[in-house]
């Protein structure tokens, strides 16, 4: 490609950025929490409970702005704290350069 040529990329509106699910705090009702995190990621029970135990921890990635909402909305049903993200490009930086 020539000094003259350039690519240029666009975001199209119907594309759908990928979501991930970070459980922030456990909350009082652990075992609730522990259970609902089972249900969003399908893992054991014992798994579930180490993953709930490591907040704030990102529990799913790659998700659907929709499916990201639900599983929140499943968690803080529960009684946690949780938040969807977008998540970055992986061409994104997420420290400053110096």
């Amino acid at each position: 490609m020539s000094d003259e040529e350039s690519t240029e990329y666009y975001t199209l509106l119907c594309d759908d950025p990928s979501h991930e699910v970070v459980l922030v705090d456990c909350g009082p009702r652990e075992m609730d929490v522990i259970l609902a995190v089972r249900k969003v990621t399908g893992q054991s029970l014992w798994h579930s409970r180490v993953l709930a135990r490591q907040a704030p921890v990102t529990l799913l990635g790659g998700l659907s702005a929709y499916r990201a909402q639900s599983a929140v909305a499943l968690l803080q049903s529960a009684g946690a704290r949780a938040e969807w993200r977008q998540e970055p490009e992986p061409g994104d930086r997420t420290t400053p350069s110096p």
